[in-house]
């Protein structure tokens, strides 16, 4: 793969690069117009949604950093983008262009301040996975085979200047609108800011692994804070092939149980016991050793689940909650998805809006066993995610629903039923983490 000798770190340099792929994307809506009128709509619209995101997708790959991880996020999000974005972006989970080895040398020194060569036995200056914010890098001390993530120059930096540039996307996208639409952005920028640093990573990986690492075929690496800074992670090299490698050639059904098992409950243990979730689950944060045990990596993004939220949000899960129309209006209003200055006619649209959408997703939890492999089910979720973002009466409301707690719980959920989807986990005790506190 090409690697990349600089990357823009000033606002008006990075601000440069977007406008120019603003312009491509310009570019191919005029072709697209023209399209249209030699070839059928449904074919036109497709060829231009898998332009616009590679013109995309090829932009920011080059800012890296927040502007990246945001078309990381939307990958996530296979129910609202068309599929040419969900394929294009989803590279930005372990796959994009890394830093070429000067520049590699070059950055350690600023971040250490000594060159790789003086800290480890060996180190490898080519990367061997690059993602959004960091890449990665093999390395030798002491007999031990580490793997060491590097932070690319200038991320910390530019996140805030970052989602001011993607702001007016996100919010058409999401049909975000109003005075309070900026508690949502202060969220995502705090959780990136928290990304960026790698001595709470490091605090927040060791203090998950301590409580995580008695649950069953579930593995962790273990980190090396003298051998670490702010901008630089140590920690153990990690055996075994990356989760979406393995889903893709697997034919072993009780092994995806025992994996799929292993997923839940690591998530179902940190959200209902620690009150505190690893926000990220994407395949390029999961590998399967050959012994057949989950390896969790990278816990740089958690978050803090507050009472507040937690118990309204779980209390909305429950089948007897679903079917009890006051309380359930209660509940919407606890979470802000329902507000005191609604009409009459919005309360009775998101009401039955909302009411939908969670008896939906909700259903694992209604089950003592559930089959994450039933095509079925995610299908339901894809039609009715499509279905309300063509839906006119919704783009013409106020689109900003519910706490800002939504924002990474909702991800954590999404991913989570994504990758379980993909393991094709057909035997899933749900209250099985009762047994691990």
């Amino acid at each position: 793969m090409k690697t990349i000798d600089k990357i823009p770190v000033t606002k008006i340099q990075r601000a440069s690069k977007l406008v120019q792929t603003g312009a491509k994307v310009g570019v191919n809506y005029l072709k697209y117009y023209g399209d249209k009128l030699v070839s059928s709509e449904v074919d036109a619209k497709e060829r231009l949604n898998q332009n616009n995101a590679e013109d995309i997708y090829d932009g920011l790959k080059k800012l890296k950093g927040s502007a990246l991880k945001v078309a990381q996020m939307l990958s996530m999000e296979k129910s609202i983008l068309p599929q040419a974005y969900v394929e294009k972006f989803s590279l930005a989970q372990f796959s994009v262009p890394p830093l070429s080895a000067p520049l590699v040398v070059k950055t350690f020194k600023n971040y250490f301040g000594k060159s790789p060569n003086e800290i480890y036995d060996e180190f490898n200056p080519n990367s061997v996975n690059a993602a959004s914010i960091g890449q990665v890098h093999k390395a030798k001390k002491d007999g031990k085979t580490l793997a060491v993530k590097i932070q690319y120059p200038g991320v910390a930096g530019s996140i805030a200047s970052d989602l001011a540039l993607v702001k007016p996307i996100a919010m058409s996208m999401f049909n975000i609108k109003g005075k309070d639409s900026d508690k949502y952005f202060k969220e995502v920028e705090n959780k990136l800011i928290e990304e960026t640093n790698y001595i709470l990573e490091i605090e927040q990986s060791i203090a998950v692994v301590d409580a995580c690492k008695h649950i069953p075929n579930l593995k962790f690496p273990n980190y090396y804070e003298d051998l670490s800074s702010d901008r630089i992670i140590t920690m153990d090299w990690m055996h075994g092939k990356h989760l979406s490698e393995f889903t893709a050639s697997n034919k072993n059904k009780a092994l995806a149980n025992q994996l799929g098992q292993a997923l839940w409950d690591f998530y179902m243990f940190q959200i209902h016991i620690l009150k505190k979730v690893h926000a990220d689950p994407h395949p390029g944060n999961f590998l399967v050793s050959k012994e057949g045990d989950l390896i969790a990596l990278d816990f740089g993004c958690m978050k803090t689940i507050p009472d507040s939220f937690y118990i309204p949000y779980f209390e909305l899960a429950q089948k007897k909650n679903l079917e009890n129309p006051s309380y359930f209006q209660e509940k919407l209003f606890e979470l802000e998805i329902l507000k005191v200055e609604d009409s009459p006619a919005e309360i009775v649209f998101f009401t039955e809006m909302f009411h939908e959408m969670l008896s939906l997703f909700t259903q694992p939890f209604h089950q003592e066993y559930f089959n994450f492999s039933n095509p079925d089910f995610f299908g339901k979720i894809a039609e009715l995610g499509e279905r309300y973002s063509k839906n006119t009466e919704l783009r013409k409301m106020n689109g900003n629903r519910g706490s800002k707690h939504f924002i990474y719980i909702n991800r954590t959920f999404f991913g989570l039923y994504n990758l379980m989807f993909d393991l094709k986990s057909e035997y899933i005790k749900i209250q099985n983490f009762t047994k691990f506190y």
